[in-house]
């Protein structure tokens, strides 16, 4: 009797609950952390291949200086000679915040992250649904400044830029 309500439990119930082994639907929000682990790795590795096969073909990279901005081509021709030597870098993401728009096409994030000679960064940005998955529409990088230090960042920025 105790095998015939187990074996009726099981055949009504089974629908409900997820076996071990069974394969979970992707998040969205997961595979964009994945593209984003994927491309900070690929940069510690020097690997150029992977680095901007992350990027969509229509991407820009920004950097920390008010004058780098680069389409994927521009940004790779400056960027391989490097990853050809084997010099990449690395940036260690610490947090992270990835937003999802409603149709699931684009994602947008901001994270956190830790680099040896610069210490904590930010990097944001926006990414894409393509037929081959993600793709980094626009990636930012950022020293994000303490409040009590603006001004007297801001102002050496000033100075700086003035003396051009």
């Amino acid at each position: 009797m105790i095998f015939i309500r187990s074996l009726v439990f099981i055949t009504l119930f089974s629908p409900l609950f997820t076996w071990a082994g069974d394969k979970q639907p992707e998040l969205p929000d997961h595979a964009v952390g994945e593209i984003l682990d994927k491309f900070h790795h690929a940069a510690a590795e020097a690997d150029g291949k992977t680095y901007f096969s992350l990027f969509h073909p229509e991407g820009v990279f920004i950097g920390t200086d008010a004058g780098e901005r680069w389409t994927v081509t521009e940004f790779q021709g400056y960027a391989q000679p490097y990853f050809d030597q084997g010099k990449g870098w690395t940036y260690q993401p610490t947090s992270r915040h990835i937003s999802i728009s409603s149709d699931k096409q684009f994602a947008w994030f901001d994270e956190l992250l830790w680099n040896d000679k610069y210490g904590q960064c930010r990097g944001s940005g926006t990414l894409v649904k393509t037929e081959s998955g993600w793709r980094l529409m626009q990636y930012h990088l950022t020293f994000p400044i303490p409040n009590e230090l603006a001004k007297e960042i801001t102002e050496k920025i000033k100075a700086h830029t003035e003396n051009k």
